[in-house]
């Protein structure tokens, strides 16, 4: 019987990407990975080359699917408030792309794996926001770039930090009443 190659890709990368999330990258062992993988070790540095590059290839296969799931214009205030409502949305019903964003935070001071594509992705959607203002659409009160970092810290603090937002409001970032203020208050962020 033949290898199969990207099957067993895939077993490391949905093995690796549980490690991850759960422990970060310092904390994940390869040993785990490949336990949970039902492969040996020798199979992960073959098609990886080991921890740092698995996990860079876990992040990106998240963040991919992260841009792919939460479409972004920024043309107007409504489709601002819109983003920010799927944004909630995705980052509750997935959280593991925001988990890795944490971990990938504590384990990288400098540049992190993938950062010139994640820069360019994010220039994009500065440049729809300033676009908008520059046509009247959206407040020109913040810099395009910082307007963007507000509305994803906006966006993705319950999904990050839940217990806070429990202990702080006695909801859970999943109430209606939370998910409804974090859109009102990106919709009156983004107003002229």
């Amino acid at each position: 019987m033949a290898w199969d190659t990207e099957a067993t890709k895939g077993r490391i990368l949905d093995a690796a990407t549980a490690e991850f999330v759960a422990h970060g990258l310092h904390g994940t062992t390869i040993e785990r990975i490949a336990r949970r993988a039902s492969v040996n070790k020798e199979r992960i540095y073959n098609y990886f080359g080991g921890k740092p590059a698995l996990f860079a290839e876990v992040l990106r296969s998240k963040v991919a699917e992260g841009v792919g799931s939460v479409a972004f214009t920024g043309a107007a205030v409504e489709e601002v408030a819109d983003f920010a409502e799927r944004l909630v949305a995705f980052n509750r019903s997935r959280p593991d792309l925001i988990r890795l964003l944490a971990w990938e935070a504590l384990a990288y001071t400098d540049e992190v794996p993938d950062e010139s594509a994640r820069v360019e992705m994010y220039r994009r959607r500065t440049e729809a926001l300033a676009a908008a203002q520059d046509d009247g659409a959206l407040t020109n009160a913040f810099a395009p770039e910082m307007l963007h970092v507000l509305l994803l810290s906006l966006a993705g603090y319950g999904a990050l930090l839940p217990h806070v937002v429990r202990m702080v409001t006695g909801l859970s970032p999943d109430d209606e009443h939370y998910r409804a203020a974090v859109v009102e208050a990106a919709r009156r962020l983004a107003t002229p």
